[in-house]
């Protein structure tokens, strides 16, 4: 009897030893100057009046760079398993390259449409 006390016992430790993961409030500190950067960095890039496509390309730069360190901190994609994260990223991902696909068909019909019928849209 003195066994199945000891291993009734065992198997109920674990489950209270788990209380979860607790970060520092530090790291949410230093994410959250980052974010303040990246956006001020981001509104430089029009009161400088950066144009054509180095704007573009910089504003979408730290749009991600914001958009990341969103998701891994403080959507904790940092500190979950990986299969976890495939699941939540994975498909926004394949949709961004389906459009990408799309876009480039797009300009294909347009140009075979502009080649062969001569006319502007």
């Amino acid at each position: 009897m003195n066994e199945t006390a000891a291993h009734a016992q065992s198997q109920t430790v674990p489950a209270q030893a788990h209380t979860g993961q607790q970060h520092p409030i530090r790291l949410y500190l230093f994410v959250w100057g980052l974010l303040f950067v990246l956006s001020a960095f981001s509104y430089m890039v029009d009161y400088l009046g950066v144009q054509g496509y180095l704007r573009w390309t910089l504003i979408l730069v730290f749009m991600m760079l914001k958009a990341g360190l969103i998701v891994a901190v403080f959507m904790h994609m940092a500190w979950e398993r990986l299969a976890l994260v495939y699941a939540i990223l994975l498909p926004p991902l394949l949709v961004l390259v389906f459009v990408a696909l799309m876009v480039s068909e797009a300009d294909y019909t347009i140009f075979t449409r502009l080649a062969f019928f001569g006319a502007a849209p």
